[in-house]
């Protein structure tokens, strides 16, 4: 299954660069999950911009379903073509707001002004001092 989720992707990701539609902003696929029996295919994306464009790209995607659920089709000799469903992926948004709460925890740590803290030697070391 691996394989074909990747081939979905591939062909979905190149299918949303040729999609004309003003509402689709800059979409990158995340990820795909087609199901065993072919039957239906979920496109996780993520898209740049506000909650707005986000709901404009979605039902821009929504509406272009059939043209790529075609080149998919043309494309993939699969005993069925899937049906296409998209869904937002806010992982990409949670690493980053995660790497910023990290960073601002950073600022916050008081400076090391006693210098490098003591080391342990390894344990070959150790045993070669013995």
């Amino acid at each position: 299954m691996r394989r074909v989720n990747e081939s979905v992707r591939a062909v979905v990701a190149e299918g949303l660069g040729e999609l004309k539609d003003p509402r689709i902003g800059m979409v990158t696929v995340t990820g795909v999950h087609v199901t065993p029996d072919l039957a239906e295919a979920r496109i996780f994306i993520s898209v740049f911009g506000n909650d707005k464009k986000r709901a404009a790209t979605l039902a821009g995607l929504e509406s272009a379903r059939g043209v790529l659920q075609a080149k998919l089709g043309r494309q993939l000799s699969l005993r069925r073509t899937p049906t296409l469903t998209f869904s937002y992926d806010d992982s990409v948004e949670r690493g980053v707001r995660m790497t910023k709460l990290i960073e601002d925890l950073a600022a916050d740590l008081p400076e090391d002004t006693d210098g490098p803290a003591e080391t342990v030697p390894p344990e070959d070391e150790r045993d070669a001092e013995q």
